[in-house]
């Protein structure tokens, strides 16, 4: 079994904390950039002890994504996994930004062991120094974290293939985007090939999963200023005719609710 629950997602901060196993099993959290005080106090919300947390692992440098990470793995004794782009980012930053941190560099093609799991990075095209997203993956269940890209790629795709669960990133409309009051540099570098994807983009790759499989998929990542929930289902249903029961959408201040990947049955 993999659960699966969002403390926030959006351009404010991001966290998702996942258990493997049950809870006795691997305890892990991909990204956080929420305050510390805030992301323990959802974690605690969302009925665990913070400091049962084995690790984070990081996709990138960007504040909405690592912003809280170091307080929180000094508060918790958790360690903390990032690429060796990420890690050169950040220290150059602040040298002492991970001081009383445990590290580990991970290579961001090669799979690696953690407690019961298998974490599976990948490189995404991201104006980032060297951002990854991750399969996380007990025996046969996998749950797919895919957010903060710029446009989807043929190993991007392939690394995502026959996940159980998929958190999956929403983030504008185009229409609005070229609309908004964003001063036109931010306008491009959001809808370039090193930006975020956008509803079509993301409806048109869930279509060609197999949805058969998929137990559950979040919208996340949603823009508050260049989007919709209206949207994105909109997007949606024009992609694969209707909306999916197992559809579900993220927010910036609720994240959403454990999500629970369970062994199919016999």
């Amino acid at each position: 079994m993999i659960r699966f629950t969002s403390l926030g997602s959006g351009s404010e901060g991001n966290a998702l904390l996942i258990e493997a196993g049950g809870p006795r099993g691997t305890r892990l959290m991909i990204d956080c950039g929420l305050p510390m005080r805030h992301a323990l106090a959802r974690i605690e919300a969302r009925g665990v002890d913070p400091s049962g947390l084995d690790a984070i692992l990081v996709t990138h440098e960007h504040g909405d994504h690592i912003g809280g990470v170091m307080a929180l793995a000094r508060k918790t004794g958790a360690t903390v996994y990032l690429t060796r782009g990420t890690h050169a980012a950040l220290h150059t930053r602040s040298a002492e930004a991970s001081n009383g941190v445990t590290l580990r560099l991970i290579d961001s093609h090669e799979a690696f062991e953690l407690g019961s799991v298998e974490i599976r990075p990948f490189p995404v095209p991201h104006d980032a120094r060297e951002p990854v997203q991750y399969v996380i993956a007990l025996g046969d269940l996998s749950l797919g974290v895919l957010t903060d890209l710029g446009m989807l790629t043929a190993h991007v795709e392939r690394s995502l293939q026959d996940c159980d669960g998929l958190v999956l990133e929403f983030n504008h409309d185009p229409e609005l985007l070229a609309k908004s009051s964003y001063p036109d540099s931010l306008k491009q570098r959001i809808a370039g090939r090193y930006g975020h994807l956008c509803n079509r983009d993301a409806a048109g790759f869930l279509a060609g999963l197999n949805l058969d499989r998929l137990q559950h998929v979040v919208a996340a990542h949603l823009s508050q200023s260049n989007n919709s929930p209206e949207l994105v289902l909109q997007a949606v249903r024009e992609a694969l005719g209707d909306v999916p029961a197992c559809f579900y959408l993220a927010t910036q201040q609720d994240g959403f609710d454990w999500l629970t990947i369970q062994p199919a049955q016999a």
